[in-house]
């Protein structure tokens, strides 16, 4: 089973898993059609964080990549003198390496080495060629980001002819062709991954790159490499649940399921105030710890894990007072992402999140490839004081953050969302409502949703709901004093989730979210 949110991709991870490919092999013809089919989301100018689930006669083992790229070398906070806060836009803002393509390829790695992988990198990315070279129809959620942001990014280098045919946004279901990302996938189906560092494909980058005015060089591209990572664990009462460490924002995921698990949520209505509060307030405990701890593992002071130990959960969850909401800080602003699950009949289970951070991240699309370069940069801070201030090859706060879950019943779940600030909170709701409340995947992500502060689209830190909550909740919400204000029945503003449930017989059931475009696929 396969789920996206374009259904391009979950055709394409299932097109693999028929023609005998594993589901690491199945995630990355999906990631690169995604790329394709979901531009305003993702691409390969951006980053990717990896978990890979490997059962074996031991139990299931966990993996973790992270595929994070670190700002460049020659990079200074002096740089942005007179200014407030990096540019979100323009080459100023492209001040990270994309890490996106060294995840798949240390994903692939995996697959060879302990999956006996066998399909060519060339049968991996031939949808996404065929896409990018023949078009994809445009969905309502590209035009309409193109059309909100023509303004912005018109004027910035590449932009414009790239995504913008004729000088306007591309109307819904015209097709959206991307000749020169169609040669780039094609170069590197004949060099390999690593041509995008260290290869042909790293010196065109580079000299677009110092075009554009970043100060990206082929050192940093040179100096980049995937990592492994051993994910975060959090002991739940339903079992083992998984998210990646930081630069991510895994922890904070993490930590509101733990809260929510000590406030009793099976108790409470998933759909009445007692829910959304305990969710709501444990967000708040949760963000505390990531405002002040979380950035790149280099720089931190704190052990991430051991905020997940049990008295340091007892003691946020103590904090939270059930008849009233407590005062909070801003949230971290918007991000653009696709998370993607996948998982073979031999229970490999793949949960995977890429993202160029803003809509169209940078804006910058590179003359000589045709790639879309990230601004994922633009989250570090210009203040010297603060944890994720700016500094050379430095990894950036990520948002970004897949999550598994082995459950004590032999199931075995991948699941995730996007955007910003509302991941780990769709993350939560997703979890919660399948695991503790029992619905099947499709009614737990169709469900009515919330979100505390901001997320792409959206810059206010108020309590956002559907309108699809019961009018007596949104009353009791208000009166325990949130700020509540009412969003669209199906608004994209609350993400794009997405969730596969494997149980102990080999059964997969999956949802994903109407919110989207995309799709589950299985056979």
């Amino acid at each position: 089973m396969a789920v996206a949110p374009h259904s391009l991709a979950s055709q394409s991870a299932l097109a693999v898993l028929r023609e005998g490919g594993n589901a690491i092999e199945a995630m990355v013809a999906a990631a690169a059609t995604i790329a394709v089919a979901y531009p305003h989301m993702n691409g390969i100018g951006g980053d990717s964080f990896w978990l890979v689930g490997l059962p074996g006669a031991g139990g299931t083992e966990v993996l973790g990549i992270d595929a994070c790229g670190a700002s460049a070398a020659a990079v200074r906070r002096e740089d942005y003198a007179g200014k407030a806060a990096i540019p979100f836009r323009g080459g100023s803002a492209a001040i990270t390496v994309a890490g996106t393509l060294s995840g798949w390829d240390q994903a692939l790695a995996l697959s060879r080495t302990r999956l006996g992988g066998r399909l060519p990198l060339s049968r991996l990315l031939a949808d996404a060629i065929d896409g990018a070279r023949h078009g994809v129809p445009v969905t309502v959620s590209q035009h309409r980001n193109s059309a909100a942001k023509q303004a912005e990014l018109q004027g910035v280098a590449g932009f414009a002819e790239t995504f913008l045919p004729g000088g306007q946004a591309p109307n819904v279901g015209s097709l959206f062709r991307q000749p020169r990302l169609a040669a780039t996938f094609e170069q590197l189906a004949r060099a390999g991954l690593d041509d995008f560092y260290r290869g042909e494909l790293a010196h065109s980058l580079a000299r677009d790159l110092q075009a554009v005015g970043s100060p990206l060089a082929l050192d940093d591209l040179a100096a980049h490499r995937a990592l492994l990572r051993q994910p975060l664990q959090l002991a739940h009462s339903a079992g083992t649940v998984y998210n990646m460490p930081p630069p991510t924002q895994g922890l904070v995921s993490l930590i509101i399921l733990g809260i929510m698990d000590r406030l009793g949520v099976e108790r409470f209505d998933h759909l009445g105030a007692d829910y959304v509060h305990a969710a709501a307030e444990s967000v708040k405990q949760a963000f505390g710890v990531r405002d002040g701890h979380i950035t790149d593992p280099g720089c931190m002071t704190a052990d991430p894990a051991s905020f997940l130990q049990p008295a340091a959960l007892d003691a946020m969850a103590a904090r939270i007072a059930m008849d009233r909401a407590a005062a909070w800080g801003q949230g971290k602003g918007p991000a653009d992402t696709i998370w993607m699950g996948v998982v073979d009949g031999q229970g490999n289970a793949v949960s995977m999140i890429q993202s160029i951070y803003h809509e169209f991240g940078s804006g910058v699309v590179l003359a000589e490839s045709g790639v879309n370069w990230q601004n994922r940069g633009a989250s570090f801070s210009l203040d010297p004081s603060h944890i994720n201030t700016l500094a050379p090859r430095k990894k950036p706060f990520h948002t970004l953050n897949p999550a598994m879950a082995l459950l004590k019943d032999g199931r075995t779940m991948v699941y995730g969302n996007m955007g910003g600030d509302g991941q780990p909170q769709s993350q939560s709701a997703v979890f919660t409502r399948c695991v503790v409340h029992g619905l099947d995947p499709q009614a737990a992500i169709e469900a009515p949703r919330w979100l505390l502060g901001r997320t792409w689209g959206q810059s206010s830190d108020s309590l956002k709901l559907e309108s699809r909550f019961p009018a007596a909740t949104v009353q009791e919400l208000r009166a325990r004093g949130h700020d509540v204000e009412m969003l669209g029945a199906f608004d994209e503003t609350f993400g794009h989730a997405g969730c596969i449930l494997r149980d102990a017989a080999g059964t997969c059931t999956g949802g994903f979210d109407p919110r989207s475009d995309g799709s589950v696929a299985a056979f």
